[in-house]
């Protein structure tokens, strides 16, 4: 079986996604992929003629992110038209996903060179097409229902908070921590290879810096904050009249939630998009470019669609099985901070050293662009052992309906 390498990673900052407040709010999503793809391309002299596939995650494909919204994306950059492009959604995921696919089709030997990435406008998606926010995950779909009610992701992060005994103290502790370790390397530049600044098509300067984050925030002024997935356990989720509450009495008719998640331990809503190129070694020594970094495991895992956040466990003990490894051989962990419960479920039961986890913040400091995320977060990975000449790393995340991709890299 081939290797398949990553010779770079790129992405854009993340913009508050609200229609006319975020900085990239205005940006069409496929302009802002292509983007970074024009800028990951002239950097490492991409020859796009050569390219054999490109792989790009996006979950809220409506509208103008529908489409194939990577295909429009590399047409957009002004890539040659031989390279295809396929556009997949794995919820939160995709990034993740898109990733996996292209390195496995290097390591089969049927591609030597493929881009994946990421795109997703919430901006868009949640505050333009306001039924897309409040869709369920089952689509609509009533059979599936009475099989696996799916509330709000939001809804099962309290029941699993709930469940598991983890209390608002605690998860509030770790959205200030990655506050705190957000500020820090932002500050100190760590980010800095991969973010991409995004101009205007007159030159202007879009972003060239995170806008979500909120330095300074302490657990006295997150203690002030409402419970956000309270507040959606009686409206009617759709024309049935059925509520959040109902579908989680179908599984859990005794549960009484103790709502934790607020705006300041959930994820932020933003704008983002990341890519990466992964190539044979062939390939790669073909045109005198240095691999960064090796994929040495991969893994999917599905699990419960009620409860739905749950997967990055078994799927981090998957991809680390694949390869014989433990998590004592890997150097530093990223789980996306989804809701300040799934990182604290993650670092618990795989009894990691707090230290090594999302050691530049998450999501709940930086924002979380669905289909982009994963990427990113790769691609933050990947500078991170650089920085500390660190050598392996685990990216894991979980998903809507329950499942969870992760990816094992080691520097080369």
């Amino acid at each position: 079986m081939t290797d398949a390498y990553i010779i770079d990673a790129a992405r854009t900052p993340r913009g508050i996604g609200k229609a006319g407040k975020g900085a990239l709010s205005e940006f069409h999503p496929s302009r802002l992929l292509a983007k970074v793809f024009e800028g990951i391309g002239e950097r490492n002299d991409l020859n796009t003629t050569e390219i054999d596939d490109v792989v790009v995650g996006c979950s809220s494909q409506v509208g103008k992110q529908g489409s194939c919204v990577g295909r429009m994306a590399a047409l957009d950059a002004g890539w040659d038209t031989s390279a295809s492009a396929v556009t997949l959604d794995r919820f939160c995921g995709s990034g993740i996903t898109s990733v996996n696919l292209a390195a496995a089709n290097i390591m089969s030997g049927m591609d030597d060179l493929c881009v994946a990435g990421g795109v997703e406008m919430m901006s868009y998606t949640t505050t333009r097409i306001p039924e897309n926010n409040n869709r369920t995950v089952d689509g609509g779909n009533l059979h599936l229902r009475d099989i696996h009610p799916q509330p709000h992701q939001g809804v099962c992060a309290d029941m699993i908070a709930t469940l598991e005994n983890f209390s608002r103290e605690e998860l509030d502790a770790l959205a200030v921590e990655s506050q705190n370790r957000a500020q820090h390397a932002i500050a100190n530049g760590y980010f800095d290879r991969s973010v991409m600044p995004v101009y205007n098509d007159d030159g202007t300067v879009a972003l060239d810096r995170e806008e979500f984050p909120r330095p300074g925030t302490t657990l006295e002024s997150l203690a002030d904050l409402p419970t956000v997935f309270s507040q959606f356990m009686e409206a009617p989720i759709d024309d049935t009249g059925e509520t959040f509450q109902h579908l989680v009495a179908r599984k859990y008719p005794d549960l009484n939630i103790n709502h934790v998640h607020h705006a300041g331990n959930s994820s932020g809503v933003v704008d983002g998009a990341a890519a990466l190129i992964l190539s044979s070694k062939d390939y790669a020594d073909k045109v005198g470019w240095k691999p960064r970094a090796r994929i040495i495991s991969m893994a999917t895992v599905g699990g419960d669609p009620t409860l739905m956040l749950n997967e990055p466990v078994p799927a981090a003990r998957k991809a680390l099985a694949r390869v014989g490894m433990t998590t004592d051989d890997i150097d530093l962990f990223e789980i996306n901070e989804a809701f300040a419960v799934v990182a604290a479920k993650f670092i618990r039961d795989l009894q990691l050293d707090p230290a090594k986890v999302n050691v530049n913040g998450g999501a709940m400091a930086l924002g979380h662009p669905i289909a982009a995320t994963g990427s990113i977060l790769i691609g933050t990975m990947l500078d991170e052992l650089e920085r500390r000449d660190l050598n392996t790393g685990l990216i894991t995340m979980c998903t809507g309906g329950g499942m969870a991709p992760a990816i094992i890299i080691e520097r080369v």
